[in-house]
């Protein structure tokens, strides 16, 4: 065995990558997404780059299929059980408006409606303690309903099973006894173990929802490796950048949820640990969307809960911002005004310069009419691109605003880097993160088109493009870590601080976590655990994350000085001030279980003969310029912009006075002409 596999499942292409383990070599390939059978897709990708699957050591893919169903509403149908007292918490959510200006401004439909909410009774208290038994006969009655009306899942909330998830585990112990492994069961506690009653019967929702949909594909896929003789574990990557085999995936579904886009944030991981850099701006552009995210001090930029769709997650997810913005956003008039996206041209019919029946312009259009794509080596050759029907496609627009087709292809590109830059800000400017500190690695299919100019938008300095960047979140996910998160609310002022039990506790939640990576498969030489503590001013509502050095420290003396110390500084770099002499309190224990595997210390091929490359015009700022097109694969050493670099899988435009440079990893360096 020596080949690791990493796949990216998207709408229209399946992007794999394959790790040789004797020899360093590394392949990227494409293969068109089967809807109606994903694992077809999967195995005809991984039938471009492994001649025989027996030797598949390692096989890694990111899924979207809960994110879709997610997306499409096409989830499963949910009962949810409400302690007695609560049943309207789910559909009364909160009452603040994500946005304060906007009259039409509706908050997202229950994925539940109240109709299918029932009530269990029994009653805990906040510390725990029993105030009424569970009505077990109240349970047994809604898996009669479940089972008469035919639920597909089945989320249990009741009021305090945080602290004493007691009442939480007898009425799930009923439920599957009455309605075995057909109706899927979902408890709150186990997907998310913290306080805030709203968020954590959102979340149990949505794993309920989403749940049926993504273990069926994965039994799926693990049923056609068997079938097919390959007995490697599957694994899948999970929303926090960490990596679990599919039997966990399948017990905690909703840690899929951002399975897809996550791997391209571990991507700038180890692109910035082989750079030598801390912190790099990750973007992806495809055909539909574009998603930013930031590596932070060579660490992925995580968060211990979020909005999905609308819907509260309390579970650690990458901090991924993404907008209507790829190459076949769709360019249109308003008021007199261009406009670029949200609205795809999508794969069908796609931009008009494909050919398939397309007619409204494009970003790729504006992108063809410009020059700075080759028409006749698209995706590598896989398709030669249709000029006349992009142009044409373009000055219909062009006529309507009454301006010249050139100027207007200019136009949509510089209105669409421009919404994609304000995307970025939206995670650093906005959140206190200057984006000059950063470096851009740009990937995805039409990543590396646009870097240079949303890099000048934000005044960074340089891009870097990696090796196949159309693939480039596949090959993260071979970088990332298998990784198991857990908490323990811990709700203690600073006054009633007992060090040494919370070193204790968190003590035992690192033995579980060390558990936990054994039965992944981690070797113990291979293991690891990181902790950390929520904390808050007394008095306020919502917290900071500040991590530990081990479980050990808060033993030591001095610990509350020093953590103290630690909130000041981050509600100073997150807020802009603190109050140091105000006490502090803490909220939630968090500890998190870290494999490794070997990392894929990646070969570059020598460059072969440099064909002499073709010269066309491409238009930057006005002004044609006559322009190289380079083959990727032949470039050494630096060159000067203009230039289109082409490859397989993406194409690289370098304006006028930017340096390139290709570094001993193969990537390539761009030095921004400001």
């Amino acid at each position: 065995m020596s080949f690791r596999v990493a796949m990216d499942i998207g709408g229209t292409f399946t992007d794999v990558v394959c790790y040789d383990e004797r020899t360093g070599a590394v392949t990227a390939s494409k293969a068109p997404t089967t809807p109606g059978d994903l694992a077809e897709g999967v195995f005809s990708a991984l039938a471009r780059v492994v001649d025989d699957p027996s030797r598949i050591s390692f096989f890694v893919h990111g899924t979207t299929q809960g994110l879709n169903a997610l997306l499409e509403r096409k989830g499963a149908r949910v009962l949810l059980l409400a302690g007695e007292g609560a049943r309207d918490v789910y559909q009364i959510a909160r009452g603040n408006r994500d946005r304060m200006f906007d009259l039409r401004y509706r908050k997202p439909e229950p994925l539940v409606p109240r109709r299918d909410v029932m009530e269990a009774g029994g009653r805990l208290d906040y510390r725990g303690r029993e105030l009424a038994p569970l009505d077990e006969e109240s349970v047994r009655a809604a898996a009669r309903r479940a089972r008469e009306e035919g639920f597909d899942a089945v989320a249990v909330c009741l009021l305090f099973s945080y602290v004493d998830p007691a009442h939480e585990l007898r009425a799930g112990e009923i439920l599957r006894e009455e309605l075995g492994d057909g109706v899927l069961v979902v408890l709150s506690h186990e997907v998310a173990r913290e306080w805030r009653e709203y968020e954590r019967t959102s979340s149990a929702v949505l794993e309920a929802y989403t749940g049926p949909v993504v273990r069926g594909y994965l039994s799926r896929i693990e049923q056609r490796f068997a079938g097919r003789g390959l007995g490697v574990p599957v694994h899948v990557m999970q929303s926090s950048g960490g990596l679990v085999n599919a039997s966990y995936a399948m017990r905690r579904p909703l840690q899929t949820l951002l399975s897809g886009p996550v791997g391209g944030t571990m991507g700038g991981v180890a692109a910035a640990r082989l750079l030598g850099r801390d912190n790099v701006i990750c973007v992806d552009m495809g055909g539909t969307s574009f998603d930013v995210s930031l590596v932070v001090n060579g660490r992925p930029d995580v968060s211990a809960e979020a909005r999905v769709e609308g819907y509260p997650v309390l579970m650690p997810i990458v901090n991924l911002h993404t907008i209507g913005a790829g190459g076949g956003s769709i360019a249109y008039a308003e008021a007199g005004a261009l406009r670029v996206g949200p609205e795809s041209a999508g794969a069908v019919p796609g931009p008009a310069c494909y050919g398939r029946g397309g007619t409204r312009p494009t970003v790729t259009d504006a992108n063809v009419v410009l020059g700075r794509v080759d028409p006749a080596w698209f995706a590598g050759g896989l398709m030669t691109l249709d000029v006349e029907a992009a142009r044409t496609a373009v000055s219909g627009l062009a006529a309507e605003l009454g301006l010249d087709p050139v100027r207007l292809a200019e136009g949509i590109c510089d209105v669409a880097n421009a919404k994609m830059a304000q995307a970025i800000r939206t995670l650093t400017v906005e959140h206190g993160v200057e984006p000059r500190e950063f470096a851009l690695v740009a990937f995805g299919g039409a990543g590396a088109m646009h870097a240079v100019f949303i890099a000048r938008e934000l005044g960074v300095s340089e891009v870097v493009v990696p090796r196949f960047p159309g693939a480039f979140s596949a090959w993260g996910m071979l970088e990332a870590d298998v990784r198991r998160d857990l908490t323990l609310p811990y709700f203690r002022p600073q006054d009633d601080l007992d060090a040494a039990d919370l070193s204790a506790r968190l003590a035992a939640l690192e033995r579980e976590a060390l558990d936990a990576l054994a039965g992944q498969g981690v070797p113990e030489e291979r293991r690891r655990v990181e902790h950390a503590l929520d904390m808050r001013y007394e008095g306020q509502d919502y917290t900071l994350t500040i991590p530990l050095r081990d479980a050990a420290e808060p033993a030591e003396p001095g610990f509350l000085e020093r953590v103290a110390a630690r909130y000041a500084d981050a509600h100073t770099a997150r807020y802009g001030h603190a109050t140091p002499e105000a006490p502090v309190e803490f909220v939630m224990l968090r500890s998190t279980g870290f494999g490794s595997f070997p990392r894929a210390a990646a070969t570059v091929p020598p460059a072969p003969p440099e064909a002499a490359p073709t010269v066309r015009d491409v238009v930057f700022d006005g002004v044609p310029h006559r322009t190289p097109v380079l083959r990727r694969s032949a470039l050494d050493g630096s060159f000067h912009g203009p230039a289109v670099v082409v490859e397989e899988t993406a194409t690289t435009v370098v304006p006028p006075g930017c340096l390139v440079t290709v570094d001993d990893n193969g990537f390539l360096i761009v030095k921004v002409d400001q």
